[in-house]
């Protein structure tokens, strides 16, 4: 097993990441970095950037303009993709890129396949043909779900554990995990599936429950709202930390031979308890807060998700470092001051729009 960023080579790594604006695209990249990558990123063109996450990296000057650069491009066009992978030459890509989110994909489904399924065998057609024309590898990581599990069979969920879906998001994604191994199998690609279960970050999407949780503490404790809307307060799910997961993301791609692995730390608790740890640390009751509204359940729930990990350990020597403890903290502190600038721009009398959100 190569455990190293060049496969022994002394030049650098070039790594294509797809998603590498979202919570998992910017840690990753930051990581890559760090190994002494060269990393390159693909983006949608719209009017506004939407590059937060990354900004950061820019400002760096030891990194700005040589070992991070953007491409752009869309999982919804096949020859974007294919000139992009022509155009950088990667050893390396990380597909993260999806409508990710799990509520929405119900009021959006033809979207959400389109990008997550369909967008996935666009990106593994370019691998493959880059491949042939080029007798070059690329190593491939797939971004699958613990979504995938669904209406669970099993419990704790393993890589053997059947795909029972309950959302168009959750079913793409079992459509793109499946293809993905049969590409594998078909046409001998280096390709591994992450069944990464949920993990959480101060850059997690507001709209997200975590985050939607913790923005809420931080207002409500400096006064800029009165409520938390929330779902299903009842649904259990197992919590980890961004940074920690894409690690393992980087690690099966060091293996010798393409596999799947689950992702998880192994404790679940439920939304009601995230809420009550995010609360407690602003020394609030979160039952004086929270409001359910119906809008907010999905028309199929998932009930309990919780992963083992034991392969990813053996295998890979990946375990999780951060409790789900530490995220809440870090999430609530992060959004604390988020809401302190707030504030503090509303007391000078600006506008701030307010933040409407979807509970995962």
């Amino acid at each position: 097993m190569d455990r190293g960023g060049c496969y022994g080579r002394k030049q650098r790594t070039r790594a294509l990441i797809t998603g590498i604006t979202g919570q998992d695209g910017s840690y990753l990249a930051e990581l890559l970095l760090e190994k002494g990558y060269e990393v390159h990123g693909i983006i949608r063109r719209s009017a506004s950037f939407n590059t937060d996450r990354i900004d950061h990296i820019y400002r760096d000057p030891h990194v700005r303009g040589t070992s991070l650069l953007l491409h752009y491009g869309d999982l919804s066009d096949a020859s974007s993709l294919a000139a992009t992978l022509r155009k950088v030459r990667p050893r390396e890509v990380y597909h993260l890129g999806a409508q990710s989110h799990v509520r929405v994909s119900f009021d959006q489904p033809i979207y959400t396949v389109d990008i997550d399924a369909m967008g996935t065998i666009r990106l593994l057609e370019a691998v493959r043909e880059y491949q042939q024309h080029t007798g070059e590898q690329i190593r491939y990581y797939q971004a699958s779900s613990s979504e995938m599990f669904g209406k669970v069979q099993q419990m704790p969920q393993t890589e053997l554990t059947p795909f029972y879906p309950r959302s168009p998001y959750a079913c793409a994604k079992v459509f793109a995990h499946y293809a993905t191994i049969n590409y594998r199998e078909a046409y001998d690609l280096h390709a591994s599936c992450g069944i990464l279960f949920n993990h959480e970050s101060p850059r997690r999407g507001e709209t997200f429950v975590t985050c939607k949780i913790t923005r809420a503490v931080g207002r409500i404790k400096l006064g800029l709202q009165e409520k938390l809307y929330l779902g299903n307060l009842e649904a259990k799910r197992d919590w980890g930390y961004a940074p920690d997961y894409v690690e393992a993301m980087w690690m099966m791609l060091r293996q010798d031979e393409p596999d799947d692995y689950v992702i998880a730390s192994g404790r679940m608790i439920s939304v009601g308890e995230f809420c009550e740890m995010a609360f407690s640390h602003m020394d609030l009751d979160s039952k004086d807060f929270i409001e359910i509204d119906p809008r907010y359940y999905r028309p199929t729930e998932v009930d309990q998700l919780v992963g083992d990990a034991s392969k990813a350990k053996r295998k890979l020597g990946w375990k999780p470092k951060t409790t789900v403890q530490e995220i809440a903290r870090m999430m609530v502190e992060h959004d604390l001051e988020l809401a302190s600038r707030e504030k503090t721009l509303r007391d000078a009398g600006h506008e701030i729009p307010a933040i409407v959100g979807h509970d995962q």
